[in-house]
């Protein structure tokens, strides 16, 4: 394997020469550069990526911290992240963590140990423990791609509260004042925010929270389904329910399906994300888009930007960018007027 003496060699110049060819570090002369890169071609070398990292202080590699990237919705996320990441040059390390502490802290230790120019973290929840973990992180650049900790972070906002009331609101203009909600756990920060966009939406037109019909499930599939056949257990049904995400929905229209109940004839369903599959539904479901090609692409080019700064000691307190959720119409809600 060819090594970079073999290169200046070849080429009749020093390996410093080399050195500030390949990593664009100094002007060197055309003729010169050509006769490198002819050199390097020709004994097919390849620069090693830790060494050449130490010499520009760069690894062109980001990490990335999520929950799960089985989720439909981190999954379509990663994968915006990971396509602008590519071309843009840069390797991406993904870390699966399940909100647990340990987890969190052995990738941050490993990500540390690769020398990443940034992180991207998208955990949905934040306890005390992984806030301090991150802290402990605060010298790499940092984009936190939900809610997140405040601080000397960039935040990008999904604004679940205004999603939340979005849904609710399409819903009584479709004429429905009989609304149930299937959200996620209350306790945590983007269901909350989505049930008090729901309340808003309610008080505003005057009607009344059937606590019968209010459950909370964990973003999965099944949830939908238990919650939905809790609901339908209730001698009085609601005309429309609010699903906080589209797998919930799912589960919550076949619920409704085994009971011998059509959506949206007998019960309407609205979810939230607009995750690719979610227009096969059958049928196709109405819900709440949450751009992720466009969130992936501006947390990425947020953390390039911290990238530069950091390399010009510059540094700002963190700033927060909103993406705005948006009402999708398909075929899952009922019009009573």
């Amino acid at each position: 394997m060819a090594t970079i003496k073999d290169v200046a060699k070849m080429a009749g110049v020093s390996t410093t020469t080399v050195s500030h060819v390949i990593n664009k570090t100094r002007f060197v002369a055309k003729e010169t550069e050509e006769a490198v890169h002819q050199a390097i071609k020709t004994l097919k070398y390849s620069p090693s990526a830790v060494a050449r990292s130490l010499k520009v202080n760069t690894t062109k590699s980001i990490g990335m911290i999520v929950t799960t990237s089985e989720a439909p919705y981190f999954a379509e996320i990663i994968h915006a992240v990971e396509e602008h990441c590519y071309r843009q040059g840069y390797s991406l390390f993904l870390c699966n963590t399940q909100n647990e502490p340990e987890k969190i802290k052995n990738h941050l230790e490993m990500l540390a140990k690769k020398r990443v120019d940034g992180l991207l973290v998208m955990c949905s929840e934040y306890t005390p423990s992984s806030l301090d973990l991150l802290s402990n992180f605060a010298s790499v650049p940092m984009v936190v791609m939900d809610w997140g900790p405040n601080g000397n972070t960039d935040i990008i906002e999904d604004n679940s509260f205004s999603g939340g009331y979005l849904a609710t609101k399409h819903l009584i203009d479709c004429g429905h004042k009989n609304i149930g909600i299937i959200a996620g756990e209350l306790s945590k920060t983007t269901a909350r925010t989505r049930y008090e966009g729901f309340q808003k939406a309610m008080r505003e037109a005057g009607l009344t929270i059937n606590k019968n019909w209010v459950t909370e499930g964990y973003f999965e599939p099944e949830d939908g389904y238990e919650c939905m056949n809790k609901i339908l257990q209730q001698e009085e049904l609601p005309s429309a329910v609010f699903c906080c995400n589209d797998v919930m929905a799912l589960g919550a229209i076949s619920a409704i399906t085994e009971k011998g109940l059509r959506v949206p004839d007998d019960i309407s369903i609205i979810g939230y994300d607009n995750i690719h599959a979610s227009r096969f539904y059958a049928p196709p479901l109405t819900t709440i888009h949450q751009s992720k090609s466009r969130l992936g692409a501006q947390a990425v080019n947020l953390l390039f930007e911290r990238i530069a700064q950091k390399d010009k000691n510059e540094l700002p307190h963190g700033h927060r960018i909103g993406i705005y959720p948006e009402l999708v119409l398909r075929k899952s809600v009922k019009t009573l007027l």
